[in-house]
């Protein structure tokens, strides 16, 4: 029998599986599921970005509510409504159908996830966590290997409601598992529920995302978009203001004093703009752009899952070789060259030339979420756990929901630059430029980071015998 720290990052798994192959075989099927229900793809993407700006609204208050009423139980709540917002999706008639299903799934994977992270993060020493990460992130990641193809499968084959109904019996499994085995962790109980920062960050945070989803599609007039932009800009600045006075709010800001964990906020959420656009695009490259099938468009995406589970046993004594900032900084530009290589991709590239690039991306992709997610919370003390797993788990699904967007900005602007009303192979190639710059440009940010940043976490032996404290860093630097 697997012993109880490796047990429990695999039945939080189950959940993370559940999520990520729902997000993967939807990336696959839009296409599909435009035609069926006669909408536009691009306009589609709605589907996901609703889904990425429910969790953004609602994973603030994630922590909060572990803290208050126990992990074990938030975490089967969030399975459940999770289950819930699939069965709607499944039988939505409409994109706006569509849409608040997956906010309902939003609502659920926003206290589904951070949760699960935290019970992690709350039961293992820090010098396991990378290991343990990996122990999560593994089963998880079978949800991207399966995804694609099944996606595609389902849909040529079947019909495209069932990619959403496959969640239920996977659903099922989660909640007796959790029931059993997931410890009932609580915090501090007298912690006063922080309403009107979540007000101001939910607002904020849903305007911001809602309107640079509508730029570049018809969906809204530009003042109305604009509007939308304006208010979310001034919500977000009031919150800032109002987290300088609370004595608890529900995103602590605070915590960006803290080397590391800005570092990989900052230079993550860079990243992940970049990386996060390339399940969106490259469906639509292999089955808009080169004519392919949905099941043979998922037997090549795919491969880029199966690249990121090899990486899983090698991260920890790649980390301990090198450290985070080496690890961090040289993998910025290997991760994005990745991302980039779809642009040169044509109907005649041979699949076996595609498999390769994606398999290698999927590999540094995964390298690299993998240091900064376990670089965030090197420093963070248990106390403060909670607040830094919802303000991570925030700032990275706000910016794959904006590496989404700028996706969709970027083919719209492409297709409309040469008079066209159809996307065309050509469109794909400044999306994928657009995203790879953006996702090197994690590269600055990395560059400030100490040698021996996150050495307890690592294990790595910089030239500095002693690694800085990171409440003196704190001190220096406000």
């Amino acid at each position: 029998m697997l012993p109880q720290r490796a047990l429990v990052p695999l039945i939080i798994a189950a959940a993370l599986f559940m999520e990520n192959l729902d997000s993967t075989v939807l990336s696959t099927s839009l296409p599909a599921i435009a035609k069926d229900i006669g909408s536009d793809p691009i306009h589609l993407k709605l589907a996901l970005t609703s889904y990425l700006l429910s969790l953004a609204v609602f994973i603030p208050a994630s922590g909060w509510m572990a803290d208050r009423f126990g992990a074990r139980l938030i975490f089967r709540v969030a399975i459940g409504v999770f289950m819930l917002g699939s069965v709607f999706a499944g039988l939505s008639q409409s994109v706006d159908q569509i849409v608040m299903s997956r906010v309902v799934q939003g609502m659920g994977g926003a206290m589904m996830v951070p949760v699960g992270r935290l019970v992690l993060l709350r039961t293992v020493p820090k010098s396991e966590m990378v290991g343990s990460l990996a122990w999560l992130t593994i089963p998880a990641l079978i949800g991207p290997v399966v995804g694609p193809p099944l996606g595609g499968f389902i849909t040529t084959y079947y019909h495209w409601r069932w990619i959403f109904w496959i969640n239920i019996p996977i659903g099922v499994i989660g909640l007796l598992l959790a029931t059993l085995y997931i410890p009932d962790i609580k915090g501090a109980k007298n912690v006063k529920f922080d309403a009107i920062g979540f007000v101001l960050s939910g607002v904020g945070l849903a305007s911001i995302v809602s309107g640079a989803t509508a730029i570049g599609l018809d969906v809204l007039p530009l003042p109305t978009t604009l509007i939308i932009l304006g208010t979310g800009i001034v919500m977000m600045i009031a919150y800032v203001i109002h987290a300088g006075r609370a004595k608890a709010p529900i995103l602590d800001l605070k915590l960006l004093r803290i080397p590391t964990f800005r570092a990989a906020v900052v230079g993550g959420s860079m990243f992940r703009i970049g990386v996060g656009a390339q399940p969106f695009l490259l469906p639509l490259l292999f089955q808009i752009g080169f004519g392919l099938s949905a099941f043979q468009s998922g037997m090549l995406t795919f491969v880029t899952a199966v690249g990121a589970m090899t990486m899983k046993a090698s991260a920890a004594p790649i980390l301990r070789w090198f450290g985070f900032k080496t690890v961090l900084l040289v993998n910025a530009f290997l991760s994005s060259f990745f991302v980039f290589m779809p642009a040169w991709f044509t109907p005649d590239t041979p699949h076996g030339v595609i498999l390769s690039l994606l398999l290698f991306g999927g590999f540094f992709r995964s390298l690299q979420f993998t240091s900064v997610n376990a670089l965030g919370y090197s420093d963070i003390d248990q106390k403060r756990m909670s607040h830094a797993t919802s303000f991570m788990s925030v700032a990275q699904q706000v910016s794959l929901s904006v590496g989404v967007s700028i996706g969709a900005l970027t083919l719209e602007a492409s297709m409309r630059a040469r008079g066209g009303t159809t996307l065309e192979p050509g469109d794909f190639t400044w999306a994928f430029i657009v995203v790879a710059v953006v996702s090197a440009l994690a590269f600055i940010n990395f560059l400030r980071l100490p040698a021996n940043a996150g050495a307890e976490v690592s294990g790595h032996k910089s030239k500095k015998l002693v690694a800085p404290d990171p409440v003196s860093n704190m001190q220096d630097r406000s």
